[in-house]
């Protein structure tokens, strides 16, 4: 992928009908950070550059020369600009809104290319080097630090991260923004505004995440959760043409973003990890016109009458014609005296990079016996002095996919606990020892291990949903046929039956984990959230 690719004089003539011509000056700031969705700039003659401002520093991230253009994902998603714009020559550019370039991108499928390859590989490499409009000052040991980077890391937005247990220059900037060790994890927007432990919503509004989305009228679709089966439905469905919202409590990705490497899914040999996933998905989603909210609940359905309201933990109420509830399942958590004291000190529901730097050369617990916590273990056995995998069961063919089984029983750094249970943590401020028992024996271990990583069965977060749709026991979404032997909370008011993916709720539907009965993959739930947009014409259709 190119970086800056040239663009010839015939794509630049297509570039003008969505475009408007303006002189730039030598000197001239083009945008600043914080500015409401910049232009990109095709440039014409003369020179333009790109400077990341943070931590009271200026740097040069790149320039572009005549023929090249500038812009990356936050134009296509509708966000605020991260970065400063200046010129560096005199010369003349094309001027092109966010709204024109998202047309061009329809309409021209070799433009569509060049622009998509370039944000792409311009995000990732800005990601990567940390060079963005906000500082993270935190620390190791704080489970709200450790929050803080994996949001930002998932929602995909760079930014730069001082440590106060090894980083030297941390208390120079502490001390510069007036701020102090008690009040960590601290994030430096825009080089002005200090956030002291903020919250991910405090942080999302803060940098303007959401600040494009308009609650005023009603969509075709609102989606609530954006993991795989989520992102899958957005894309369908947006280049189907439909007006669709993306509703998700943190940050995309889903439960398959705490994966480390996917090796099992269709066309990627080498397998991706969640995150890359998630990534593509969102560049993807968000190219054909759909929106996403991040770091906002969905405390409630109001599913009484239609349009259908989906309210939202700040009092805000999203209308919909249709829903598609992509809410996924949550790690459950073991009966363990203190752990949620330890969470993010720890205790871990993600096995990613950012996870791993933390034990790195040391032992770690994993527990679980389902594919998540096999790519766990081999991952993070890449690093550290040993795996200890505890699983409740005697084997692992009925929970994990052959070849992960195979690598774990052929690591010599992963070591297998099959019949064992976490009983203790032990602690002061972060995890220090740990102790399982073996059901068969009885027999307890206790080593002074410090990570601990949480991947057992998952439970869906429904509670919201009571009085609107039907349930089963275990609190999953039942649909279609399913429902035949159920007592639906609000009668069904059709005289079709419900769709194959539909609750028993007309026009809200729901894929992924959330779903009883399904397979606990990513692929089923990509498949699910794919098919279920023809359902939602059908239902479309009939109102």
């Amino acid at each position: 992928m190119s970086y800056a690719p040239i663009l010839t004089e015939q794509q630049i003539e297509r570039i003008r009908y969505f475009a408007t011509p303006r002189p730039i000056e030598a000197g001239q700031i083009l945008y600043e950070p914080g500015f409401e969705t910049p232009p990109v700039y095709v440039v014409l003659s003369g020179e333009i550059r790109i400077l990341a401002i943070g931590g009271g520093q200026e740097s040069t991230i790149t320039s572009y020369k005549a023929g090249q253009f500038s812009g990356e994902l936050l134009m296509i998603a509708g966000r605020k600009s991260i970065y400063r714009c200046q010129a560096i020559e005199s010369g003349n550019v094309l001027e092109m809104q966010a709204h024109d370039l998202r047309t061009l991108i329809a309409k021209d499928a070799e433009l569509s290319d060049i622009f998509m390859n370039a944000f792409l590989a311009r995000r990732l490499s800005l990601k990567n080097a940390g060079h963005g409009n906000v500082v993270v000052l935190g620390s190791r040991y704080s489970a709200d630090t450790l929050a803080l980077r994996e949001f930002l890391t998932r929602d995909g937005h760079p930014f730069a991260y001082f440590d106060l247990d090894s980083d030297q220059a941390t208390q120079e900037l502490l001390d510069r923004f007036g701020v102090g060790v008690a009040d960590i994890p601290v994030v430096i927007c825009n080089n002005t505004l200090v956030l002291r432990n903020p919250s991910l919503n405090q942080l999302a509004d803060s940098l303007g995440f959401n600040c494009h989305i308009d609650d005023s009228h009603v969509r075709d679709l609102v989606i609530v959760g954006a993991g795989p089966a989520g992102l899958a439905a957005a894309v369908y469905a947006a280049s189907e043409g439909l007006d669709v919202l993306v509703l998700e409590k943190s940050a995309p990705g889903g439960q398959a973003a705490s994966s480390s490497k996917i090796e099992n899914y269709l066309g990627f040999p080498t397998g991706l990890s969640g995150q890359e996933l998630a990534d593509r998905a969102i560049a993807q989603s968000e190219k054909f016109g759909a929106q996403i909210m991040v770091a906002h609940s969905a405390l409630r359905l109001e599913c009484d009458q239609r349009p259908y309201k989906v309210t939202l933990d700040d009092g805000s109420a999203m209308r919909t014609r249709t829903i598609v509830l992509a809410i996924g399942a949550e790690y459950n958590k073991p009966s363990i005296p203190g752990l949620e004291r330890f969470t993010g000190k720890g205790i871990y529901y993600n096995a990613t990079y950012m996870e791993a730097q933390l034990c790195v050369g040391e032992e770690v617990v994993v527990i679980g016996g389902g594919n998540s916590a096999g790519q766990a273990a081999v991952f993070l056995s890449q690093n550290t002095r040993g795996v200890h995998m505890l699983v409740r069961s005697k084997s692992l063919t009925d929970t994990m996919s052959r070849y992960l089984i195979q690598r774990i029983e052929e690591n010599p750094s992963i070591h297998l606990h099959f019949a064992n249970e976490l009983t203790c943590l032990e602690g002061d401020g972060h995890l220090e020892k740990v102790s399982w028992v073996d059901r068969n024996s009885g027999q307890s271990t206790t080593r002074p291990i410090r990570h601990v990583f949480v991947m057992t069965g998952a439970s869906p977060k429904t509670d919201w949903l009571s009085g609107c749709v039907s349930l089963d026991s275990k609190g999953f979404v039942l649909t279609g046929r399913d429902l035949e032997n159920s007592e639906p909370p609000v009668p069904w008011p059709l005289s079709r039956r419900p769709l194959m993916l539909e609750t028993s709720l007309p026009g809200v539907f729901v894929v992924g984990d959330a779903r009883s009965g399904n397979v606990k993959r990513v692929a089923s739930a990509v498949g699910e959230g794919s098919i279920v947009v023809h359902m939602v014409h059908q239902t479309l259709a009939e109102s």
